[in-house]
């Protein structure tokens, strides 16, 4: 495709001279890149070369784009030369890697995106590619002033905590909780001083010479065997699977090192950026450093600074959620996918993928060494290694002394707790013998808020969101009723809005609000702390957070997935979980091995130092092959009898599936649409389509959705056949069609 607008205002070029033509791709989702004429070097200063970022007219507007290769000079699918417009400036950055470029095309094609969309991900700080500003910073300097105040007086303890430290305005009046009207004041009165700091962000260099933590033998091994792919090259995927408390992170750090040594880049993707604070300690404690973080929290100027750091090759290690795997890394060594089966690496919006099997395609792309932890890996990484295409290694002991918790089950069918209470007379037993010996207890409910649905004693009526098919959670430290799906949110109402009878709203079900209440009750001298996403926000806080369990500030904790997996806590001993049963419900294909993994991961927070752990899973179907696994340890049997239902049913890692998800405001044409796409739906053998049907949130944020899936061999190129399937008809603009390869959620 080619931009043939013209204006006055641009450049025009000697009719006689040949002109270069190049493909530019443009973040926006467009089909294919567009052509541009390249100026001739007298008029930029610079060589246009492909992977340049460049400044082009589209429009009326100027869009930065990516030199994609080489235009086309055949009259039939292009602009003639005196209709293009032209490169208006060449960027002063890195130009993007090859290997980014190609990553960038098998991504979209395999997941139906447009490319522009897909590099938008990689292109996600536009501010970045701009020459940095200089960056005013503040220290101490003069005396202080005659009326001090206790802001002014905050501010002077903040910058006194180091030595000539200075720090933004920003930052400052963050630290001291003060506005920056005061540190201008300070500065005006000559108590403190401006000086410039560097425009790009320092990076301090890891150590990887250091010495880390003493090896056991079983890690020993494991950890020479990777340093052994990553000294030789080459792609290759490992499997490294070791039990909750094994050292998993040591080893996979030995291996950091050994890139580190080859003068390479490093990254390591996590599920959640804000449970990491351990693994960042444990990082600096290796390397004398912390790497470069990167996730959604980051603020304006820090996302800029890192992109660019990045694209410069100073960073050397970056830790991330998923959207770090698009970073324009300059000369990436190896990529490490910390807790590989989690499901939070797939993402549900826009381009839809998963973290995970597209960094095992962006490894073997940049032909280097990927390794992919768990304790519970997934099934697609366990038919994997089985097959041949990963290699595994396995660490089956916990570091030490230190012994797997003993899990047993808590039949709720004859422990029924009386009321709207929750906890088993069993489970509160062993939290009582586990407080008086002074050890820490956790208690699990995948459930925020104060309880999952509210409604009326004299009508019935329960409190649903407006533009999701979803009841309202209440959120009783807040005085809130709030949607988790869109964050559609009103205040606790006085009265029914359907029968207006006052005082007849109930709550329904637990959440962890509501337990922590039982809890009070019960141990009301106990300190104890709850952690949910919606308690705890942003890495600082949850770092804070794990520190004060860390070290025995709290007694008795209670939290939801973000407390279950990555953390080590040596005085916990005791893990309850409430609704041990919560995850097996509705027909996810991946319910029970989901369910497996979170249960397993929870109850490995137990008994990690040298006291011994123990787990309690309150269920009303301990009969049921997930508990049975807890509960025996037969991990290897449960994903066995996983494996041959699936592989019975062809469903994946077995076969294929491709979800297309119809949406829009106006119900009846996201049925029309969907329907037309059921009669246009391919028709072979090896393929089966469902639907198409009312997805189970059938509205979400206020769009109606319909879905269909296609079920089909593991050997059909299934994106293709989905990209053609949607192709044959001709979908308005008021409707969107996306398309999930692979989908996680069948909601």
């Amino acid at each position: 495709m080619a931009a043939s607008h013209t204006s006055e205002a641009e450049p025009q070029f000697d009719q006689t001279a040949p002109i270069r033509r190049v493909h530019v791709l443009l973040p926006l989702p467009l089909a294919s890149a567009y052509d541009y004429a390249v100026p001739p070097q007298s008029e930029t200063g610079e060589m246009i070369e492909v992977g340049d970022f460049v400044a082009v007219p589209l429009g009326r507007r100027t869009v930065i784009g990516v030199v994609w290769g080489e235009g086309s000079a055949d009259p039939d699918n292009a602009v003639a030369d005196s209709r293009l417009r032209p490169i208006a400036q060449r960027l002063p950055v890195p130009a993007m890697a090859e290997v980014t470029r190609r990553f960038v095309e098998w991504l979209a094609d395999y997941t139906c995106a447009a490319p522009g969309a897909v590099l938008r991900m990689t292109m996600s700080v536009p501010a970045a590619l701009e020459p940095p500003r200089p960056r005013l910073a503040y220290t101490l300097a003069g005396p202080a002033p005659a009326r001090m105040t206790g802001a002014r007086q905050r501010v002077l303890a903040v910058l006194a905590d180091g030595t000539n430290m200075a720090l933004p305005a920003a930052t400052i009046a963050e630290l001291a909780a003060v506005s920056t009207a005061v540190v201008r004041g300070l500065v005006k009165h000559g108590t403190l001083h401006e000086v410039q700091l560097p425009a790009e962000l320092p990076v301090p260099e890891p150590d990887w010479q250091k010495t880390g933590e003493t090896l056991s033998d079983d890690q020993l091994a494991a950890a020479s065997a990777l340093k052994v792919k990553v000294e030789s090259g080459g792609y290759s995927t490992t499997l490294l699977d070791g039990v909750t408390g094994a050292g998993k992170t040591e080893v996979y750090l030995e291996a950091v090192a050994a890139a580190l040594a080859q003068g390479r880049q490093v990254l390591v993707l996590v599920p959640e950026i804000g449970l990491t604070a351990q693994w960042l300690e444990r990082f600096e404690r290796r390397f004398g450093t912390a790497p470069l973080a990167w996730h959604s929290d980051l603020g304006a100027a820090r996302r800029r600074l890192t992109w660019r750091a990045v694209a410069q090759g100073r960073a050397r290690v970056v830790v991330g959620a998923r959207s770090a795997l698009f970073l324009p890394y300059t000369d990436l060594g190896l990529i490490v996918v910390d807790e590989e089966h989690d499901a939070a690496f797939k993402q549900e919006d826009g381009v839809i993928y998963h973290a995970r099997d597209m960094a095992v395609l962006r490894a073997s792309l940049g032909e280097i060494p990927i390794v992919l932890v768990s304790a519970t890996p997934s099934l697609e990484s366990r038919v994997n290694v089985e097959t041949g295409r990963y290699d595994s290694l396995h660490l089956p002991n916990r570091i030490g002394t230190a012994e797997l918790p003993q899990i047993e089950a808590v039949d709720m069918r004859g422990e029924a707790p009386p009321g709207s209470q929750w906890l088993s007379e069993t489970l509160i037993t062993a939290m009582k013998e586990t407080l008086e010996a002074g050890e820490q207890v956790l208690l699990f409910l995948n459930r925020r808020g104060y309880a999952p649905l509210t409604l009326c004693r004299t009508c019935g009526h329960r409190l649903q969101c407006p533009h999701c098919t979803a009841w309202l959670v209440e959120h009783r430290f807040h005085g809130r009723l709030q949607c988790h799906h869109c964050g559609f949110n009103l205040r606790q109402p006085e009265a029914c809005p359907e029968c207006e009878a006052e005082g007849t709203l109930v709550a329904c079900g637990p959440g962890v609000e509501r337990l922590g209440e039982e809890v009070d009750a019960l141990f009301p001298d106990v300190p104890r702390m709850l952690i949910a996403s919606d308690t705890v926000r942003g890495p600082e806080a949850a770092a804070e957070a794990i520190r004060q369990i860390a070290e025995g500030e709290v007694s008795l904790i209670i939290g939801t997935q973000i407390v279950a997996k990555g953390h080590h806590f040596p005085m916990l001993t005791l893990v309850g979980v409430i609704d041990a049963d919560l995850g097996l419900q509705g027909g996810d294909l991946r319910a029970a091995e989901r369910t497996y993994q979170m249960l397993h991961q929870v109850a490995g927070r137990a008994g990690r130092a040298q006291r011994p752990g123990r787990a309690l899973l309150q269920t009303y179907m301990p009969e049921h092959p997930v508990m049975q696994a807890l509960i025996s340890g037969e991990r290897d049997s449960f994903m066995a009898q996983e494996r041959r239902a699936r592989e019975f049913q062809g469903l994946p890692p077995f076969g294929r599936l491709v979800a297309l998800i119809i949406s829009g405001q106006n119900e009846a044409q996201v049925i029309d649409i969907a329907r037309e796409l059921g009669r246009a739906a391919p028709r072979q053998q090896d393929v089966e389509v469902l639907g198409p049907a009312p997805a189970p949130l059938s509205l979400l944020r206020g769009r109606f959705r319909q879905r269909l899936l296609m079920k089909c061999q593991r050997g059909t190129n299934a994106s293709a056949l989905a990209r053609t399937w949607v192709d044959r008809v001709n979908v308005p603009q008021q409707v969107r069609v996306a398309i999930d390869v692979d989908p996680y959620s069948f909601l």
